[in-house]
């Protein structure tokens, strides 16, 4: 993509709205525009991030075995008051009354809707597990939005939901879904650390909270240093295999936020020398619920035996667009974003120094096209900017690479390359920085 011709709106200053470093950072770099308190247009920039983060837990649900589908955001009331909640839910809910004077809401969850989708197909035992999922926007009336995409009232998040036959086979469901978790977080370039957490409004007696570090974060950790050294499972994970004893490994040393911290458990089980106390931002998190929706709405299916039983479940989100201000927040230094190479909206910044030199716009457009060719995605500035307006702005976006190219090094058959997460740059002949590139 060529800068001239792309929609990138960088501001110079900090805004005075944004009060954390991913707000102030996503509206200087171009990424999102506010409509109204806690609501944002995603611009091109932002919206690339997005979809990246979309794909990699897309196709982690997939290779856990959890199939999409996707639910509407508009829910009728009634499904709501059959569960019990309708009244409970507070004024977060956004209710609605149509032209027929249907009662309506804008669902800020989905376990309901998934609930009297499964009761209307699902008769035996033998049709269990279903586990399903889908990534949509949902939208919560915030009392007070704040830190722009972090604490927004309109948001995309991936819920999952699975339906069980017992305790045990929910649970196998639940770690299947540890499992794919740890997997999503490190994909992403975060470490996220699991917490047993509170179940808050979701309801259940089993739950976990995945807790990526950053300094910035919002709440204070405490953990052993040993989950942030840990292996995370690879691709050859069997999610058909027994993952009990993975998820043990993962759950047995202490982990806790502030609102679950026991000081002196924490000192007793971990020695001084792997306590970590740092700060952390919540990127996901994990019920088991039983059948806290399926007896009252009736999600029931026949046993072996001949009587019925109502579905064991689970529910498991991950908050898609609150990924892109925490990976921020994690990751960044006073000169802007540093994109974790997974999720970056480009992977090559190509600079230009002397647009309209012939020598100098010539090799661009060969270093352009054969990047492209090479299936690099590429962002080339090709304004006629200063060299330092161009450096700034290619280090606020965060690309993990610039392809400096300007006269003088052309002169001596050189490029330069620089690597923004550490700031190493390197002289290079073209075809050499073309293969650092590409490899």
């Amino acid at each position: 993509m060529r800068l001239s011709r792309y929609f990138l709106p960088t501001l110079k200053e900090n805004p005075k709205e944004a009060e954390i470093v991913s707000h102030r950072l996503m509206l200087r770099a171009g990424m999102i525009r506010q409509e109204q308190a806690g609501i944002y247009s995603w611009l091109p920039l932002g919206l690339l991030v997005l979809k990246r983060i979309e794909a990699i837990v897309r196709e982690e649900q997939d290779r856990a075995g959890f199939c999409e589908l996707l639910m509407p955001t508009m829910q009728p009331a009634d499904l709501w008051r059959a569960s019990g909640r309708y009244d409970d839910y507070g004024k977060e809910m956004l209710r609605i009354t149509d032209r027929h004077e249907r009662e309506m809401l804008f669902g800020p969850t989905n376990e309901e809707m998934i609930t009297d989708i499964f009761r209307g197909f699902t008769r035996s035992y033998r049709e269990l597990p279903k586990l399903l999922y889908h990534i949509q926007w949902k939208f919560r009336d915030e009392v007070r939005p704040r830190f722009g995409v972090m604490r927004g009232r309109e948001f995309l998040m991936k819920d999952a939901y699975s339906f069980d036959v017992d305790a045990q086979a929910a649970r196998r469901s639940y770690n299947r879904q540890f499992v794919a978790y740890l997997r999503t977080f490190a994909r992403l370039g975060l470490r996220a650390v699991p917490m047993a957490a509170d179940t808050g409004p979701i309801g259940g007696d089993l739950s976990h909270e995945f807790i990526i570090l950053a300094e910035t974060g919002e709440s204070a950790v405490f953990c052993d240093k040993v989950l942030v050294e840990m292996d995370i499972p690879g691709e050859e994970v069997d999610y058909d295999s027994d993952l009990a004893p993975l998820v043990k490994a993962w759950t047995a040393p202490y982990a806790a936020t502030d609102e679950k911290h026991d000081a002196e458990r924490f000192a007793a089980e971990v020695p001084a020398e792997r306590q970590l106390s740092a700060r952390g931002i919540e990127v996901g998190h994990i019920f088991y619920f039983g059948t806290k929706y399926s007896a009252p709405m009736g999600a029931v299916v026949q046993l072996a035996d001949g009587s019925q039983a109502a579905a064991e479940m689970g529910s498991y989100g991950i908050g898609v667009s609150r990924l892109v201000a925490g990976i921020i927040e994690a990751s960044h230094d006073e000169a802007g974003i540093i994109w974790p190479e997974a999720v970056a909206p480009f992977k090559v910044g190509l600079i230009n120094l002397k647009s309209g030199d012939e020598a100098t716009d010539a090799a661009c457009e060969d270093l352009y096209s054969r990047l492209g060719d090479a299936g690099i995605d590429v962002l080339y500035d090709d304004t006629d900017e200063r060299a330092g307006a161009k450096f700034k702005s290619m280090d606020l976006i965060g690309l993990p690479w610039q392809l400096i190219v300007g006269p003088r090094g052309l002169a001596e058959g050189q490029v330069e390359i620089k690597r923004r997460a550490d700031g190493e740059r390197m002289t290079l002949s073209p075809e050499a920085a073309l293969e650092k590139l590409c490899g």
